[in-house]
């Protein structure tokens, strides 16, 4: 059972803004389904026009056209209008220049990676690279003389700094090659001057280079070095955290709710000093716990920022309000159209949206600490404050039969011991994110079509994948580590189980459809929730015919081999409830249809070897009353015959290429051969 790790292609803080996979594949099916394709060939002739003015018409057109219609974006980037953008980026006029940076960086976050890949191959980075100077040394003399320059000429340079940042943060999680050229871009200095003087800018523009740093520094030597070893930089990044301005209250209010981006970048900052730990000496931050004294208290109470249920409620009023609008004129010279211009109710949308993209945010760099939770000196109390232990060192030495799973603890983080021992851990993590993997009416798109607004949907449901995968770590180290007080609290898991049970059933088991991506999502990691659980209160769940009978559909209608080892952990920790023999039949039953040579097709060699260690774990004890399905089913004889298949699947694991899983399954193998000999010993 693996912990959710954050990998570089799954870290995107805005994966897809409007996704597009509903949509059949193809130029065709795109204009078809697009009311704008008339607009789109003017768009693009008067992009090359003489005249200045129609080619910044045509930027910001760009931008409008895009919003919220992925079948309309899809047929613009077959017109190569990527290519012409990045033209314009050269452009004699700097306010067309402006304009295509915001068309691109608007084109980035809401079509994700296919764009971004499209912009690295056609060279954006040469252009973007010989903005940073100018826009570094205009930057330094408006700091240095505010008075120098008029008000509109600041925002100007401000809005392109923005957009050129946020281009570089989509490019930098595109690929490794994308993240390689970017890394001799040498940005650490240019996005730590945003940083360092965020008094005097605007909150918008240091947040874009707070976020493109975050990305940076995840999992790159050379960026995390850079910061790293400049300690003033570390030293400014604390001091942001430390500053706690814009931090939710104890009753959980935003001192500003004006202005929700303060939040966002305490979040960001918790995030870099994470991916930059452990902090050398000399600077201040080396002498922090950054996870015990900065990230949890910092990000806990953001994960009650918003209740998703009145989150969803509040887009849906103003959704109907924007339906309501009558349809804009079409655009025009005459009328040149504003790319700031929005809305009351579309303004709403996109505050209710950045709220919740923080809490997805903190969701994203919380799954990292829970990996790491709870460590050797780590204490977790019952309701009646009885502590108690678990060494990591003797769990891990326990879960060395698990498949081919690194069950290291993520020393990414550096974390350092505790001093103290967060007691509250459980209460204060576990609560607030059962709540928030439950779905609303807007988590997902409608079966049969789209999302009325997809940003909000996009939002949600990375909220519940999210948070999730926080729980998926807890409960995975809560079960390495042992924690017996837990487990004396049946009533606690019992309502932890049904918590994630409504959730997944909320969701729905229809998740084959183009665009239910996040569906399936959902379930996958939903199931890998639903392991830790039962491992914790194994022999305590009472399992449900229902929950038995979806886990088993979901173990054969899966493709990705973890999703099958979850499924099948899961049902052997359900049929070790000592009473519920019918239960205990019927997933050992299923168990066995797994094991060769029964299958008309093999079963893959993880979740082969999983069912084998199911099944070698249920009956290891004839005492139990369950052991009757044993005898009377004659399963011994079912394993014998299986033998043979068990040692060919694990003899074609190479032994080079796949150690760990090699190893582990000779250990299957083994000790299935030695639980035969036992229970044939026993004469019953």
């Amino acid at each position: 059972m693996g912990k959710s790790q954050k990998k570089r292609q799954m870290r995107r803080h805005n994966p897809m803004r409007v996704p597009d996979s509903h949509l059949p594949k193809g130029l065709e099916a795109a204009a078809s389904s697009s009311s704008r394709k008339d607009a789109i060939l003017p768009i693009l002739q008067k992009m090359e026009s003489v005249d200045p003015a129609e080619r910044k018409w045509a930027c910001v057109a760009v931008s409008n056209l895009i919003q919220n219609d992925p079948s309309t974006r899809r047929l613009l980037q077959g017109k190569n209008v990527v290519g012409a953008l990045i033209n314009r980026l050269s452009d004699s006029e700097e306010e067309v220049v402006v304009e295509a940076t915001g068309s691109l960086r608007n084109l980035c976050i809401d079509g994700g990676f296919d764009i971004c890949a499209e912009m690295y191959n056609k060279n954006i980075l040469t252009p973007l690279k010989s903005f940073i100077p100018k826009i570094s040394t205009t930057l330094s003399q408006y700091l240095e003389n505010p008075k120098t320059a008029p008000e509109n000429a600041q925002k100007h340079v401000y809005e392109f700094a923005d957009n050129v940042i946020t281009i570089l943060w989509c490019l930098s999680e595109t690929s490794n090659k994308a993240m390689n050229a970017i890394n001799q871009v040498s940005l650490v200095p240019f996005l730590m001057s945003f940083l360092a003087s965020r008094n005097k800018l605007p909150i918008s523009t240091v947040t874009a280079a707070a976020q493109c740093l975050y990305v940076l520094t995840d999992e790159n030597p050379p960026a995390i070095e850079e910061v790293r070893s400049n300690a003033p930089y570390s030293a400014c990044i604390l001091s942001m955290v430390q500053s706690r301005e814009g931090v939710i209250g104890a009753k959980g209010k935003h001192k500003d709710v004006a202005d929700d981006r303060s939040l966002t970048l305490q979040v960001l900052c918790c995030g870099i000093l994470r991916n930059i730990s452990p902090i050398p000496p000399p600077s201040m931050a080396a002498t922090v716990d950054v996870d015990r004294d900065i990230v949890m208290p910092t990000l806990e109470p953001v994960l009650s920022l918003i209740e998703l249920p009145k989150a969803s409620q509040l887009a849906q009023e103003q959704i109907a309000k924007e339906d309501a609008i009558p349809a804009l004129e079409k655009l025009s010279l005459k009328h040149t159209p504003k790319s700031d211009h929005k809305t009351p109710s579309e303004l709403e949308l996109e505050r209710l949206e950045h709220k919740l993209r923080t809490v997805q945010l903190a969701l994203e760099i919380l799954t990292g600490v829970c990996a790491t939770l709870p460590d050797p000196d780590f204490d977790v109390r019952n309701a009646d404050g009885e502590a108690a232990e678990g060494e990591e060192e003797e769990a891990n030495e326990d879960m060395d039969d698990e498949p081919d799973v690194d069950m290291a603890l993520d020393d990414e983080s550096g974390a350092r011991p505790r001093r103290e021992s967060n007691t509250t851990f459980f209460q204060t993590l576990v609560a607030p994110l059962l709540a928030l993997v439950q779905p609303t009416p807007l988590s997902f798109p409608p079966l049969d079509g789209p999302s009325p607004h997809p940003p909000t949907t996009s939002a949600l449901s990375a909220i519940h994948v999210s948070a999730l995968e926080c729980l998926n770590n807890i409960f995975l180290s809560l079960r390495g580590a042992k924690v017996d007080a837990l487990r004396t609290d049946a009533a606690s898991g019992r309502s932890v189980w049904d918590t994630v049970w409504r959730a997944l059933s909320a969701v729905g088991t229809d998740v084959s459809k183009p665009g239910q991506e996040r569906r399936r999502a959902t379930w996958e990691i939903g199931v890998g929730v639903l392991w830790g659980v039962a491992e914790v209160w194994k022999g305590l769940l009472v399992p449900d015919e229902a929950h038995v009978k979806v886990l088993i559909e979901l173990c054969n209608a899966a493709t990705d081999e973890g999703v099958k080892v979850k499924c099948v952990g899961t049902l052997e920790c359900l049929a070790q409830h000592p009473d519920s023999v019918d239960a205990n039949r019927a997933i050992a039953t299923y168990l066995l249809s797994l094991l060769p040579p029964s299958p008309a097709m093999p079963t893959p060699r993880e979740p082969l070897l999983q069912a084998v260690s199911a099944l070698v774990d249920i009956y290891s004890d004839e005492t139990l009353p369950y052991d009757t399905n044993f005898r009377q089913g004659r399963f011994l004889d079912a394993l014998v015959a299986s033998v043979e298949g068990v040692r060919k699947a694990v003899r074609g694991i190479d032994r080079k290429k796949e150690r760990e899983l090699r190893v582990r399954g000779e250990e299957v193998r083994d000790n299935l051969v030695a639980f035969i000999e036992y229970r044939r010993s026993l004469g019953v």
